[in-house]
């Protein structure tokens, strides 16, 4: 029989930060985080962090994200994100969609 190893119970974690190295996978994911029907603001720090943490190891995190970073958090933390999903509740009852997208395609969407 072969010997298989079983991956540690991180390593989904890790290739999670990994492609969200990738500007495009970030956007992507915040999109989706942002659209659950059920919204969870722990999900929502933790979502935030996946990208800061993926930003931080890939050495591309400027101090002033970082800044904006820890106050979002706080923000969080304290009100539950209830200023963010009232938002996204108001656009969906107006008939539009709040996502996240990179600052060049905002060009091309631009055009």
């Amino acid at each position: 029989m072969k010997n298989v190893t079983a991956p540690t119970s991180d390593s989904w974690l890790n290739a999670l930060i990994e492609s969200l190295k990738n500007p495009a996978e970030a956007a992507a994911y915040l999109s989706v985080a942002l659209e659950v029907e059920s919204p969870d603001s722990q999900l929502l720090r933790a979502e935030f962090q996946d990208v800061i943490d993926a930003r931080l190891r890939g050495n591309n995190l400027s101090k002033e994200a970082q800044m904006h970073h820890q106050k979002l958090d706080k923000i969080i933390s304290e009100s539950g994100a209830s200023e963010i999903y009232t938002l996204i509740a108001l656009l969906d009852a107006l008939g539009f969609k709040l996502r996240v997208i990179l600052k060049e395609d905002e060009l091309e969407i631009g055009e």
